[in-house]
């Protein structure tokens, strides 16, 4: 599953949900941000038990303050709402796999 959050239903959507997440915060003039978002689409449907969820950061300034996001592309994985693995900029796709396993 992938879906959008913003400042509004983070909170709900991530910080409250039962299980892992990855949330990808991102940009729409981010270079590396583009390249590694196919890789996130096919692994939310490749990976059903965790919840996908992009972040987009110029839309959304106080979640990305709260997680002190100052570079971009950063992937978070929460686990039960707790943050517990942070990936920064690009990585191919068995690492970020390899990561995520890691919490499931």
């Amino acid at each position: 599953m992938l879906i959008h959050v913003g400042d509004n239903d983070f909170v709900n959507e991530v910080e409250n949900y039962k299980g892992v997440a990855l949330v990808d915060f991102w940009a729409t003039w981010c270079g590396p941000c583009k390249m590694i978002s196919p890789i996130i689409e096919g692994l939310a449907t490749e990976i059903p038990e965790v919840k996908f969820a992009k972040v987009e950061v110029d839309e959304n300034p106080q979640i990305s303050s709260k997680y002190r996001i100052t570079s971009i592309p950063t992937l978070i994985i929460f686990k039960d709402g707790v943050v517990v693995d942070t990936i920064v900029g690009f990585r191919p796709k068995h690492e970020i796999e390899k990561m995520i396993r890691l919490h499931i």
